[in-house]
Order: structure tokens, then sequence, then C-alpha cells
């Protein structure tokens, strides 16, 4: 019996801020609430995922700070783990084409998204 090779899930991380670039591919904004000073047509998304961001009550909780961020991850993920069907979508949607997380949290390695980009690759 053989397996077919399923191609690497492909998945980056950017700024909703930062320019839209055709290396993008499928655009999706992972934030439940819509990024201050960004206009809805200047965005150019495919998709504005809500449901897979984290919880109103963790993202309150977390406030983004630096030394909440360990709790922040290991709630998050646990919330992950109840969202496995639209985990897959998005993991068969990257085995297609370039997927772009888009978020507007200003630090770029303390955030949501660095969370679920993990929980998608692994």
């Amino acid at each position: 019996m053989s397996y077919k090779k399923l191609p690497m899930a492909n998945f980056q991380l950017k700024r909703i801020y930062e320019q839209p670039a055709k290396t993008d591919g499928y655009r999706i904004l992972i934030d439940r609430l819509w990024p201050r000073g960004i206009k809805k047509e200047a965005a150019e998304l495919d998709e504005w995922d809500k449901e897979i961001a984290p919880s109103t009550a963790l993202r309150k909780q977390f406030d983004h700070r630096p030394e909440r961020f360990d709790t922040f991850s290991a709630q998050y993920h646990e919330e992950l783990l109840e969202k496995k069907t639209e985990l897959d979508r998005l993991r068969e949607l990257a085995q297609k084409k370039r997927v772009t997380l888009l978020y507007a949290a200003k630090d770029e390695h303390i955030n949501h998204a660095v969370v679920l980009k993990e929980v998608l690759e692994s």
C-alpha cells in the first residue's frame, strides 16, 4: 500500500498594516475585532475568520502583556483543540496555496497569530 505524500502546509504571518502583496496568496484576518484604521476595501481580504481567534475573555486576560504570553499560549492552544474542523480546513487550504494569517498586534513575536501558526503546522 502506498501513501500519497501531502505538500507541506504553506502559512505565513503578516501584520494587517503591511501592504498586501501578490506573494501573500490567500489572505485571512484572524482577529476577532476589526483592526483600527484599516478600511475593509484596502485590506484585500479573502476571508475574516473571527472564530479561530482567541475568545474575548482570553484576549482581555492576555492584554498583550509579554509576562502573560506563556499562560496565554497554553490557554489559546487548548481553545484551538476545540476547533479541529476549522484547523483542518485551513491546513487543507494551505496545501493548495500560500495562506497569509493577518493580525493587528504590534508585537510580531508575542501574539495569537504565532500560536495559531505553530498549531497549524504541528
